[in-house]
């Protein structure tokens, strides 16, 4: 199975069973919150948002590959574990990275929002349409 499925297999489980051989044992990993290198902290890091984040989805809205580099398009969302659960969603992408083994050594998350707009989410609820 080439990296493109599994990667979409990882992202419709998320963040349940991802496939973390597809990971360089030093990839490095940064996200607007985040900056390591390390498939094992990479791993701690999804463990978290498993043990913590309660009806965590993310939506693949888009997978491009070019060469070395593949960039999805994402909606990332969860309840927080707050007594009154507000619904948080980050709109985002990632940009990943692969050696010549079609290993991720990179990969860096984007966010079409602040930290601020994720932190007010949890006051103040996204309008739904």
């Amino acid at each position: 199975m080439d990296i493109i499925e599994i990667l979409k297999q990882d992202y419709q489980r998320f963040p349940k069973n991802q496939t973390y051989s597809i990971y360089a044992q030093d990839v490095y990993f940064q996200d607007p919150l985040n900056k390591f290198r390390g498939v094992e902290r990479y791993k701690l890091m999804i463990k978290f948002i498993e043990t913590w984040f309660l009806n965590t989805k993310m939506d693949l809205h888009s997978m491009s590959r070019a060469g070395d580099t593949i960039k999805t398009e994402w909606t990332l969302s969860w309840n927080t574990p707050v007594p009154w659960k507000p619904r948080i969603s980050i709109p985002g992408w990632s940009e990943l990275r692969l050696n010549t083994q079609e290993l991720i050594v990179s990969h860096i998350d984007y966010w079409h929002c602040s930290r601020l707009d994720v932190l007010k989410q949890h006051f103040f609820p996204l309008k739904s349409s």
